[in-house]
């Protein structure tokens, strides 16, 4: 039986058995995956792949491609070479690569178009970003699904949530909302208003754990003050909430083992980090860090306590709003931003002026067809790596299964740069692998684990500096002045944002009284689109929906990033919509 694990940007970092013409099963022997895999490894081997390299529009060999890579890194000068990479493929060493372009003086594209602002908020509090897994949650009694929809985006999830109390949190009400005991139908970037108002409600029927917050917190009367400054009615407005919601949530947790699962999709703002900081100070309040059945969850930092063999120093741009235009070589790895990144209409003029755009990848995507310069990678059924999870603390090793017939691995095609530059190369690929592994992990019941997961996560305390869990005492809320809707971005299962099948209809409340197939044109500060609509009646009447992928979808959101993090902030912003005669 050959072992190997799924490379996506996926909380669930599933466990697969690779059969005869190298059909995908999940590993029934795995904890987390229990057999079963998505849709996009069930079709895996469905979707076509870049098959041959080519320079403008022409089929070239392998080595033609790595040559004409090489004279153009030459022939430009690192300042005004830049080195983007998306996450296509999470494993360790697609990062390969970046010691290259490090090396040379390049500039490094930093920050993260998903959850880094929230990372930022949770690491402000807790020192530490540690997983939520389905185990732990498997012995719940209570779970909260805030702005996260694991029918989707953590289908691995879905057993532990069996038998559980419910609790949905969204503006969408997804399907799991039919099963809960109560739905929050939110309003967008209320997020941080219900927390805050929840954590007031808390504290007026003195439920909070007084002994968890006198003897594991370090300034929580200055966030019982920092709440005093906030009229409950207020906040209930932000969130377009009411007090007997409220009401009702104190009484389904009241006594229970909670968990709350955080998505991304709340600090897609401006203010993510506290955000999350503000979600994560009613979990202290309810103390429930450090306990079985408990915790606060959201995408964690997979590599926490690991040795990272490619973390280098370089000059970098914050890669939600880089400017392309700055640079006369741009080289693109694992990702799409003229899909993906907001504000598309200024990414596309800043690629345009590129004299040079390499693309590396394994899909053809809005990206690659703009490129001057393309080069296949290797699937990761092609090449030796190792996953690190989000989602859980199961190490994956992703052993190479099959030579490639028409890509080159991150680690092989790095290797030829730094020889052709006279630069230092890599150790060996296992041994890369081997020392990451040892660093941080440990044995356990014939699986290997991170050891910061030995014990329950903060059991032994949090890792901030006093050794205690921090409340948020301010926040700076920057207001969506502009009439109009609420666009919503969400994750879809048939997708994992530009990749797979997409979905490209407008998804707009009954209420508007369109039909489907409409035509609508959509329009924001930052550009303008048309859509067909789909009615639904999961949306609020102040919100629209598009799924991530969408095409034209960022023409729309905006050209800004987090306070904190260097994180795209796609829902800040609102959008008018006219029906199209």
């Amino acid at each position: 039986m050959r072992l190997t694990t799924c490379p996506l940007d996926c909380f669930d970092g599933c466990s697969i058995v690779v059969g005869e013409n190298l059909k995908l099963k999940g590993n029934k022997a795995h904890p987390i995956t229990q057999g079963y895999l998505c849709h996009h490894l069930n079709h895996y081997h469905q979707f076509e792949r870049i098959e041959e390299p080519r320079y403008l529009g022409q089929s070239i060999s392998m080595d033609e491609a790595l040559k004409i890579l090489v004279e153009k890194l030459q022939g430009h000068a690192p300042s005004k070479t830049l080195y983007f990479k998306g996450s296509g493929n999470l494993g360790v060493m697609q990062s390969a690569s970046k010691r290259f372009f490090a090396e040379h003086h390049a500039i490094l594209a930093s920050g993260s178009l998903c959850d880094e602002a929230g990372d930022v908020g949770i690491c402000e509090g807790r020192g530490a970003n540690l997983a939520l897994s389905p185990l732990h949650v498997k012995e719940a009694e209570v779970v909260i699904l805030w702005g996260r929809n694991p029918s989707v985006t953590n289908s691995h999830m879905l057993p532990s949530l069996k038998g559980k109390t419910l609790i949905v949190i969204d503006p969408v009400k997804i399907e799991l909302a039919n099963h809960a005991a109560l739905h929050f139908s939110i309003k967008p970037k209320g997020d941080l208003f219900l927390a805050l108002a929840l954590a007031k409600a808390l504290l007026h029927v003195n439920k909070e754990d007084k002994a968890f917050l006198q003897e594991r917190t370090l300034n929580f009367e200055a966030f019982r003050e920092f709440l005093e400054g906030f009229s409950q009615e207020e906040l209930l407005l932000k969130a377009d909430v009411s007090t007997s919601q409220i009401e009702q949530f104190l009484e389904l947790i009241h006594g229970k083992k909670v968990c709350i699962l955080a998505g991304v999709g709340v600090q897609k703002y401006r203010f993510g980090h506290s955000v999350l900081r503000s979600i994560d100070a009613l979990g202290a309040l309810l103390g429930l860090f450090g306990k079985e059945g408990c915790g606060v969850g959201y995408l964690s930092n997979s590599g926490f306590g690991f040795y990272a063999p490619f973390k280098v120093k370089a000059q970098t741009e914050p890669l939600p709003i880089v400017d392309f235009s700055k640079f006369e070589l741009v080289f693109i790895q694992g990702g799409n931003p003229l899909s993906q990144m907001p504000s598309t209409l200024n990414v596309r003029e800043g690629i345009e002026k590129a004299s040079c755009v390499v693309y590396f990848g394994l899909h053809e995507n809005e990206t690659s067809q703009k490129a001057h310069l393309v080069i296949p990678a290797c699937s990761f059924l092609e090449k030796e790596d190792v996953k690190l999870s989000y989602g859980h603390p199961f190490i994956g090793r992703m052993p190479k299964l099959v030579e490639s017939k028409m890509g080159v691995s991150e680690y092989a095609l790095t290797q030829t740069l730094l020889k052709a530059f006279g630069y230092t190369p890599l150790e060996e690929e296992k041994t890369i692998i081997e020392v990451v592994i040892d660093s941080n992990g440990v044995q356990k019941e014939g699986f290997l684990i991170s050891k910061s997961y030995e014990d329950l996560p903060y059991a032994k305390g949090f890792y901030t500096p006093s050794g205690r869990f921090e409340f948020l005492e301010s926040f700076e809320e920057e207001p969506l002045m502009d009439e109009g809707f609420y666009l919503i971005s969400a994750k879809q299962n048939r997708s994992l944002n530009s990749q797979f099948i997409t979905d490209d209809y407008l998804y707009v409340p009954k209420s508007l009284g369109l039909e489907q197939e409409d035509r609508v044109l959509l329009s924001s500060a930052y550009g303008s689109c048309e859509y067909a609509v789909m009615p639904c009646e999961e949306l609020r009447d102040d919100c629209l929906l598009l799924y991530s992928g969408a095409k034209n979808g960022n023409v729309l959101t905006p050209h800004l990033m987090s306070q904190k993090g260097e994180c795209a902030v796609y829902q800040e912003v609102k959008v008018r919509l006219d029906k199209k005669k």
